[in-house]
């Protein structure tokens, strides 16, 4: 598993600067502050309702910030119109969550291109080194229904990351598979992520199985 540090000398490629949210009277979370590196990993620990997916969101840009600011490689994200916002986003992070939402009327190769038909550079042959880095070759062909719940969260990881992305960041995505499937799904995770010296920070309740792992904790 790798061990989470930054690449030397290079500048933040996320920054949470005095973020502070809340529901009503229920605060979660104030003047929050952190830097993750390009190739580092951050792990974000929490009992449930400490605001774990919450800050995961806005890290993501897909929650309003209340306080604070959010910032993509030194530019704020804060104010942006959603258009811009979901482009950039989508060049910028890959995502990924507790249930794979895959199209189920797409093969696993072809849920893997999808991001690429999003932004007009679908490459076939990455497509395949993807599923054959998660050892799905020989299922590329099936659709997400003839695939068991760990293999569909693999091609889930190869989609996000399809993009090349600076940022992945991943809620809870082991929360559904047993201990087995959940160590292989992160350590893939960690692995193709370091290939690509993309940022990670995950969202989990499963402090064994990210043990080691430089931690954000709430609550």
């Amino acid at each position: 598993m790798r061990n989470g540090l930054p690449i030397a000398g290079s500048s933040p490629v996320l920054e949470a600067l005095h973020l502070g949210f809340g529901y009503g009277e229920v605060e979660l979370f104030q003047n929050l502050g952190f830097a993750v590196h390009k190739a580092e990993v951050r792990v974000i620990l929490g009992p449930s309702g400490s605001g774990k997916t919450t800050l995961l969101h806005l890290l993501a840009g897909l929650l309003a910030i209340q306080s604070g600011d959010v910032q993509w490689q030194g530019q704020s994200i804060r104010g942006l119109s959603e258009e811009v916002l979901a482009r950039r986003r989508l060049l910028f992070t890959g995502l990924i969550f507790q249930h794979h939402y895959l199209q189920a009327e797409l093969t696993a190769l072809e849920n893997i291109l999808v991001p690429g038909y999003l932004t007009n550079k679908v490459d076939p042959d990455w497509g395949l080194e993807l599923v054959n880095r998660v050892g799905l070759l020989h299922r590329a062909h099936l659709l997400p229904k003839a695939l068991s719940g760990g293999e569909r969260q693999r091609v889930a990881v190869a989609r996000a990351l399809y993009n090349r992305p600076k940022l992945l960041l991943a809620d809870e995505p082991t929360g559904s598979l047993d201990r087995r499937n959940a160590e292989k799904v992160l350590e893939l995770m960690l692995s193709l992520s370091g290939d690509l010296s993309t940022a990670v920070i995950v969202a989990t309740h499963d402090e064994h199985l990210v043990q080691g792992l430089p931690e954000i904790r709430l609550g």
